[in-house]
């Protein structure tokens, strides 16, 4: 997702360093075109040659090296990066950025340089708490960098506290939401629910179904990427959450409705991926129900249970009765038979904007996979989308979905 993209990585004398080789790799693999930057001090925890096998790129460390093309290189190098992120960002470093101070490579380049700018604090956390430091960063926040917060552990002193540079896939994130799309969702307010959802029928027991909220979080993510401001409603999964959006936990169908019906009125566009139960327990029993213990009225001639359901509530239904005329609802049908039938059904009968239909018995479809087969249907149209990842399906998704809101904004 980096391709076309320039990546200066900072790397200050910090015995994080070497965390900063696989942040390096990482660009690489997206595609990013990384020139790696080292101070004097950094050399002694990582070398130079490291960063130049993993990035095909020269170190630059020495502001006046004689053997370089002939451009003045700390000036083309500020001009040609897309993001510059200083990674581990020592004390002595951030006193100097914040103070506009350029006496080496890297402050040098930082200066000149009108790209976004990301620092990730690494030191001891007396260094991290001093005051001086605080305001140091606290300068840098007002210049328009973005500070990371560190992590909280064990440091390489011996201490326990603030100052551990955040792992290599988390920096990784803070440079993709800079670049990795254009921000074409700003100012936009997107609601995205994923997920089962988990019906009691007993404190021990729950019904549920195979949807693993896989394509939720992509079309967060996605979202999220290209500008806009997102809320992820999310039943249980086993999915780390989504970085920089507003990640809500929910539980069951009614936990769900409760939260995506008050937030509704604030959003532009609503993508209802979650797979909710459409029964639950009509009475939930606060005691583990034993095998020997049923009641006679549930137990059937087998031996079995009889479990009465009753519907959930409609949560597709109740938005399209309280929609402003601006809003984009996408809702989704997963189906084995009857694909495009069934779900332009739906969305007639829900009075949606768009249904992203799949199915189950489709290779590359359903729950637990990072890909997907997507059929978008509208009220004129039916577009087969193919074999695609669910973040790039969740791309096109919201590329459809603006069209419907633009078209609406002009109207």
């Amino acid at each position: 997702m980096l391709h076309d993209k320039c990546v200066v990585l900072g790397v200050t004398g910090g015995i994080a360093a070497y965390k900063s080789a696989s942040l390096a790799s990482a660009l690489v693999k997206q595609g990013a075109d990384v020139h790696v930057i080292m101070t004097a001090n950094a050399r002694n925890f990582i070398t130079p040659i490291t960063f130049e096998t993993l990035t095909g790129n020269k170190c630059y460390i020495d502001t006046f090296d004689r053997n370089f093309k002939f451009d003045v290189t700390h000036i083309s190098l500020a001009k040609k990066a897309d993001v510059i992120m200083v990674a581990p960002a020592t004390a002595d470093f951030i006193a100097k950025a914040a103070n506009g101070i350029a006496d080496d490579m890297l402050t040098t380049v930082i200066l000149a340089a009108a790209c976004p700018k990301i620092v990730a604090p690494a030191m001891n956390t007396g260094m991290f708490f001093n005051p001086i430091t605080q305001d140091n960063m606290k300068k840098l926040t007002r210049y328009g960098f973005t500070v990371i917060e560190p992590a909280s552990g064990r440091l390489a002193c011996g201490d326990t506290g603030a100052g551990k540079m955040p792992e290599p896939d988390v920096l990784l994130q803070y440079i993709m939401r800079e670049i990795a799309r254009d921000k074409d969702l700003r100012g936009m307010k997107v609601l995205v629910t994923a997920g089962p959802t988990q019906e009691d029928i007993d404190p021990v027991r729950y019904i549920t179904n195979h949807s693993s909220g896989k394509m939720g979080q992509a079309i967060a993510r996605a979202a999220m990427l290209r500008g806009a401001e997102v809320t992820l409603i999310s039943g249980p999964t086993s999915l780390p959450p989504v970085e920089f959006v507003e990640n809500v936990s929910v539980k069951s169908s009614a936990d769900m409705q409760r939260a995506v019906i008050s937030r509704a009125g604030e959003f532009d566009m609503l993508f209802m991926s979650a797979a909710v139960a459409d029964f639950t327990p009509a009475e939930k029993a606060d005691h583990k129900v034993k095998k020997t213990e049923l009641p006679e009225d549930t137990r059937t001639e087998s031996g079995g249970w009889r479990l009465e359901l009753k519907p959930t509530g409609d949560i597709l239904r109740d938005l399209s009765e309280m929609r402003r005329d601006d809003q984009v609802i996408c809702g989704f049908a997963m189906e084995t038979e009857d694909l495009v039938e069934n779900a332009r059904g739906k969305l007639e009968r829900k009075r949606l904007d768009m249904i992203a239909a799949n199915s189950l018995r489709t290779e590359g479809a359903g729950f637990a996979g990072d890909t997907n087969v997507i059929t978008i249907v509208t009220e004129d149209t039916t577009e087969e989308l193919g074999k695609l990842s669910k973040l790039e399906a969740g791309m096109v998704l919201l590329d459809r979905a603006k069209e419907i809101f633009d078209r609406k904004a002009s109207m």
